[in-house]
């Protein structure tokens, strides 16, 4: 799969924890990729199946925030993300920058 910098960086923050759910408020603060490029991102991964997704189970009115979507990597995602990071001559660094 072809990846943009910014498909890298969401690719990279989720290695960094590759058994943590993350939802996409947190990947767009932790990565600096905004909203309308991200959920994109997110869904390509998924479909491709580097990810797996899944809405939380809350009550709504309760919290006061609607419902988050969870994200977390694959088996096959954990291969292919790391694959794709040394293909690109990336590393896993601080969030929100890639070292070549």
């Amino acid at each position: 799969m072809r990846m943009s910098l910014a498909s890298l960086r969401v690719v990279r923050a989720m290695l960094a924890e590759p058994s943590a759910q993350r939802y996409g408020l947190e990947l767009t603060r932790e990565t600096g990729v905004q909203a309308g490029t991200l959920y994109p991102i997110l869904t390509r991964l998924e479909k491709a199946g580097w990810l797996e997704g899944g809405w939380e189970d809350i009550d709504e009115k309760l919290l006061g925030r609607r419902a988050r979507r969870y994200y977390k990597l694959t088996a096959l995602g954990l291969r292919e993300a790391r694959r794709a990071l040394t293909r690109e001559g990336m590393v896993v660094g601080a969030p929100g920058v890639l070292h070549g």
